[in-house]
């Protein structure tokens, strides 16, 4: 590991986990530097991304102030677990920050963040977790704040049929993206803050998830806990969304899923529902990705599922659960 260290401990840290984005994330460290009104303490941690990005950040780093540390990494740990290497450190300290703001490499702050989060937290106890607003660059809000996965949430976008959508909208995972400040079941990583004090009791991120449910699950063992999740529209984040990812919601339907989102969606499934809950999760998502093929057909349109679908879910989730292959993270 290599960095540039700051040796005084601040009331909010923020930590940015790059992989192959190195301009935007000097991007989002420059925009909590200029923005921030309050002490904070800024890490950014590169997974071992492929190219020059070790090297643009090392550069930058050189001209950063002391409160920004540069964790350079031999190997891509993913989200969850990149962003535990910096909170197990920060949790042990003398003088550990109060809260943790998580930032995307591919998001900016449109306002400080990290001083409005941390005022809304301190003013609600009970609040482990506070999201900012997120907007596209250019356009209006998107969504930030979402219910937790249902299984009949999972049948309804499998199904992506509007009629039943708007029959089953109240197991609907998005919520409207010009929500008012409100209690959530879990908000959008873009832009997150978290009270210390929540993630040392529910354990930071579980590290077996690579990426995506990663920080659903978080959430979801916090209120498990007695722990809130706000939207906090006070604070403004700007998020080129897919960027550090390459997937864009609404975009890219037929693209085929990586093999840890699947392992993602099993791991999810079986800890918050059970073995059996996630079967019956797993026939509701195969179910009505068949029913929505059947309705492409008759409407001249493409299946509203990535490529392989059918394929990759029974290898990597369906077999798993019925006993037949290796879970998928042995």
């Amino acid at each position: 590991m290599s960095e540039t260290a700051s040796q005084q401990g601040a009331r909010v840290a923020v930590v940015i986990v790059n992989y192959g984005t190195a301009p935007l994330t000097i991007q989002a460290v420059d925009s909590v530097l200029r923005l921030s009104t309050g002490g904070v303490d800024i890490h950014v941690v590169d997974n071992a991304s492929p190219g020059e990005d070790a090297r643009i950040l090392s550069d930058r780093a050189d001209n950063w102030p002391d409160n920004v540390t540069l964790h350079l990494e031999d190997r891509n740990h993913g989200f969850g677990r990149g962003i535990n290497l910096v909170l197990d450190p920060l949790s042990r300290r003398a003088d550990p920050p109060d809260f943790v703001l998580f930032l995307n490499p591919d998001a900016q702050c449109d306002n400080d963040v990290p001083g409005i989060l941390a005022r809304f937290l301190e003013d609600h106890p009970k609040a482990g977790f506070a999201g900012a607003r997120i907007a596209k660059p250019g356009h209006g809000p998107v969504t930030a704040a979402f219910r937790f996965p249902s299984l009949i949430s999972v049948f309804s976008h499998a199904l992506c049929f509007g009629p039943v959508d708007r029959l089953l909208g109240r197991w609907r995972v998005p919520l409207p993206p010009d929500l008012d400040e409100q209690r959530v079941d879990w908000v959008s990583g873009a832009a997150v803050m978290a009270r210390m004090s929540t993630l040392r009791e529910v354990g930071f991120f579980d590290p077996v998830y690579f990426l995506y449910y990663e920080e659903v699950d978080l959430m979801r063992r916090a209120a498990d806990h007695g722990w809130e999740t706000w939207h906090v529209p006070e604070a403004r984040a700007l998020h080129l969304e897919g960027a550090a990812t390459g997937v864009r919601s609404g975009e890219g339907a037929r693209k085929r899923r990586p093999a840890y989102w699947y392992a993602s969606w099993y791991h999810y499934f079986t800890r918050n529902h059970g073995r059996l809950g996630a079967m019956v999760a797993a026939v509701a998502a195969v179910t009505g990705a068949a029913l929505n093929a059947v309705l492409a057909f008759l409407r001249r349109r493409e299946p509203n599922r990535p490529l392989h679908f059918f394929h990759d879910f029974t290898a990597m989730v369906l077999r798993p659960l019925l006993g037949l292959e290796a879970r998928p993270y042995e």
